[in-house]
């Protein structure tokens, strides 16, 4: 059992601090933003709520993090009361935040030089994933670090890996968006194509996703998407903050996305469509206008 903070409680966040306390067993202190929030976890898992993210680190053997954006992280670590000002020698930071490889590195810096250990840790699986505590976490930073923070990302992940130093989970979370990006929009124009073409949805889903065009969307969305309905698991502006990054990387690095690019508008056309909070399956919408 460790002693283990947990700040932002959002749709992901909320049942990994949950897993941490219920299946790692764990003794959990949660911060979150909006403090009724953080009462209700309280109330249906124990454990205890601080009223600062400074506080909530204070004497912890690990502090987690999974908010919003890069600005959101900064405020919650490096922020007047924010969590680095709290967090005691020896013990490791572990973000779970979806954000750039620069504030990864920038966090790791600050990390070491106060006397702990940092590594960025993003997740894959959307909020079924967190709920069900299957994640996929790519993580980036030193490996003893790792090797520490692996025992207690297991509450809530199926797989965890080290991709690299400072940065690295990032540039592998930003691997796993470009995929995704590709992978609806192929689907979303088939299933366009397979309407103007008088085929039956579910026979042809029931073929084809069994060859080569089979993918985790096809299987759990194209049923939704079919039916026109865009309110499950992530958001298309969170999808355009990630795709923003990756963008923003690439012109950084010198790789080419092309498709991403493409994407990244259409998913902006979705927004000017009103679908901000539709899931990223939300590009048929945009086909079938």
């Amino acid at each position: 059992m460790a002693k283990v903070a947990f700040l932002g409680l959002g749709v992901m966040g909320y049942p990994m601090a949950g897993h941490l306390k219920v299946k790692g067993g764990h003794e959990v202190t949660v911060y979150n933003r909006t403090a009724a929030k953080a009462a209700k976890w309280v109330e249906e898992f124990g454990g205890r709520s601080a009223p600062t993210p400074k506080a909530a680190a204070e004497g912890q053997d690990f502090v987690m993090a999974c908010v919003g954006n890069d600005d959101d992280l900064r405020e919650v670590t490096l922020g007047t009361e924010g969590a680095f000002h709290g967090v005691a020698r020896g013990a490791v930071f572990v973000d779970h935040t979806t954000a750039s490889a620069g504030i990864a590195r920038e966090l790791h810096a600050a990390a070491l030089k106060a006397g702990f250990d940092a590594v960025d840790a993003p997740v894959s699986g959307g909020q079924a994933g967190a709920e069900n505590g299957v994640l996929t976490v790519m993580c980036g930073g030193d490996t003893a670090a790792f090797a520490r923070a692996e025992n207690i990302i297991a509450a809530y992940a199926r797989a965890c890996n080290l991709m690299g130093g400072p940065g690295a989970g990032q540039l592998a979370k930003m691997c796993n968006q470009i995929c995704i990006a590709g992978v609806v929009q192929g689907l979303a124009e088939a299933l366009h194509f397979a309407k103007h073409a008088g085929l039956d949805i579910e026979k042809l889903i029931a073929t084809i996703s069994k060859g080569a065009a089979q993918s985790w969307q096809m299987e759990n969305r194209y049923q939704t998407m079919a039916a026109g309905k865009f309110e499950f698991g992530f958001a298309v502006d969170w999808m355009r903050k990630d795709l923003g990054m990756c963008l923003a990387e690439a012109r950084r690095n010198g790789a080419h996305l092309p498709l991403t690019a493409l994407v990244d508008q259409f998913y902006s056309e979705v927004q000017t469509m009103g679908g901000r909070r539709w899931d990223t399956s939300s590009l048929l919408a945009r086909l079938e206008r």
